[in-house]
């Protein structure tokens, strides 16, 4: 397995990347914007030829790419599907991609997908349930995985590890990395009590590899307030200063804007992703980023 720790291999300064639609492959293609990387969800090119892989061929020419695993299921207790994994595989080895993630979830029970990443009690068991299926993942393809935190509803009594715990434990035992979303911190944080500032203090910076950004909605039930992370529309305001306040704990990490439902046009993404790298150069021009890249 590659074991790269390198944050910015492209040696950009404040990378920021957005997810690759395709609405906007042409418009990509014409205008070669000035953006670090694109991020692709890698089931989206795992079929045999057709105009998605000769567009993504073509952009991949000039961007690096990340893929970004929905389908793995690292949570499945009955382990890796070994068909999906020989897919995914074959999307890394044809595009080389400069990050690789995917998710702390499960999807799948008995054979079969369930169309949405849930999540699973951190405790000991799971642990190592996880851990072993990142293991298997990363030394199929060849290449070291960032674990990407959820979004969460609902908490269960199951769990006795802290998430940020947990991911570190997973790092030091996978030899993974971590994909900070922070706005899953922030979602997470107004639906289950917690402080979303104490949970980015908690994460072990030196694991952290990319960062997501992206909108979610809030609705009302019960009179009561549910935050749920549907990428589709602009970061909040709430969220910018979370992120803010990651980069000045953390340093400058690759970092991605996500926009997967009601897509807009393409340059309202350019936009976001000038906001962020404007976070990102101010939060590092400065004395208060505490950490820095380890």
């Amino acid at each position: 397995m590659t074991n790269t720790h390198s944050y910015n291999p492209s040696g950009v300064r404040h990378p920021v990347g957005v997810g690759l639609k395709a609405q906007h492959y042409q418009e990509v293609l014409e205008s070669q914007p000035e953006l670090a990387f694109f991020e692709v969800h890698a089931e989206n090119y795992m079929m045999q030829g057709g105009n998605h892989l000769r567009f993504l061929e073509a952009i991949a020419e000039n961007h690096p790419l990340s893929v970004h695993g929905v389908g793995m299921s690292l949570g499945s207790a009955e382990g890796l599907n070994t068909q999906h994994l020989a897919k995914f595989r074959k999307v890394v080895d044809e595009f080389n991609p400069w990050l690789i993630s995917e998710h702390l979830a499960w999807s799948v029970h008995d054979g079969h997908y369930l169309n949405d990443l849930l999540p699973l009690p951190l405790n000991a068991t799971t642990l190592t349930v996880v851990a072993d299926n990142i293991r298997h993942m990363q030394d199929t393809i060849g290449r070291r995985i960032l674990v990407e935190n959820p979004s969460t509803y609902v908490s269960f009594n199951a769990t006795d590890i802290p998430e940020p715990e947990y991911l570190g434990l997973l790092a030091e035992r996978s030899g993974c990395g971590i994909l900070l979303d922070v706005n899953n911190i922030y979602v997470s944080a107004k639906n289950n009590c917690f402080d979303a500032h104490e949970y980015v203090d908690a994460v072990p910076s030196a694991h952290v590899g990319e960062i997501h950004l992206a909108g979610h909605t809030v609705k009302d039930v019960d009179g009561s307030e549910l935050r749920i992370d549907d990428h589709g529309s602009e970061v909040t305001d709430a969220v910018w200063s979370l992120y803010d306040y990651t980069i000045r704990r953390i340093g400058e990490r690759p970092t991605l804007i996500e926009w997967d439902t009601e897509i807009p046009e393409f340059n309202v993404l350019v936009s976001e992703a000038d906001k962020a790298r404007e976070v990102m150069q101010k939060a590092t021009s400065t004395e208060e980023a505490v950490d820095g890249a380890a």
